[in-house]
């Protein structure tokens, strides 16, 4: 038995030609704005996550500040049976 060589598929005619993108398509203008639209949703992201990070800074340290000296005693690790 022979073996069977793999076929090349064939592309149609309107695949070969140059791939039109659509930036290309597009007016300047209007991509530019789009870059600008998305650069500044990603600064806005990131001003976001910043503040939500110093909120849970803030709310951790007012946390710590506002505990009981009972609860800073259960949370030490130190034995006091040591300095008996």
């Amino acid at each position: 038995m022979k073996k069977r060589k793999p076929q090349q598929p064939v592309k149609p005619a309107y695949e070969q030609k140059e791939k039109i993108s659509l930036g290309s398509l597009m007016n300047e203008d209007i991509l530019q704005k789009l870059k600008n639209t998305k650069k500044q949703l990603q600064e806005n992201e990131v001003k976001l996550k910043e503040e939500e990070e110093a909120r849970i800074r803030k709310e951790k340290r007012l946390r710590e500040k506002n505990k009981s000296f009972e609860e800073l005693l259960n949370e030490s690790n130190i034995s006091w049976k040591d300095f008996k």
